[in-house]
């Protein structure tokens, strides 16, 4: 049996499941869907990562990495990251989103790499203070309407 909570790849027999999570009706706004995040990462094999978080065998949350995208689109930064993360409605500040964001981190550093990038909406109702205590600092670079932020892996 797993050890609690753990991370789960998508299947035939998990993927409902995984396209009915849903976040709090408030914060439906600051995340895309599962099933928009799975749709991406189909049409970009290779760097999208996507895995369900689960405790024992309930589904409690979605994230999903990216692993050596070429940032700026000039070819001279290389990043990896969180793309999404969804905690399930009524699974918030019981440490899934803390777990999500250390399983990103050991994978990239498996893979080499030192830091880890992702972005958010900025505002009261998003999710600054989480990053922010993770240890996550603003780059002063937006991604679209999102802050971006790194965290560097020791």
């Amino acid at each position: 049996m797993p050890i609690s909570p753990h991370l789960q790849e998508i299947t035939p027999d998990n993927f409902e499941a995984a396209i009915n999570l849903r976040v709090r009706p408030d914060q439906e706004h600051l995340v895309a869907p599962v099933v928009k995040s799975l749709a991406e990462a189909y049409v970009h094999p290779g760097i999208a990562w996507p895995r369900l978080i689960c405790e024992e065998d309930e589904i409690v949350g979605f994230l999903m990495a990216f692993f050596h995208i070429d940032w700026t689109g000039k070819g001279t930064d290389f990043r990896s990251g969180l793309w999404r993360l969804n905690i399930a409605d009524g699974k918030q500040g019981r440490g899934y989103g803390r777990f999500a964001v250390e399983s990103v981190a050991a994978e990239i550093r498996h893979r080499g790499g030192t830091r880890l990038t992702t972005t958010w909406h900025p505002g009261p109702d998003g999710p600054t203070g989480f990053y922010l205590a993770l240890g996550f600092r603003p780059t002063g670079e937006t991604s679209g309407d999102q802050t971006v932020g790194m965290l560097e892996l020791d």
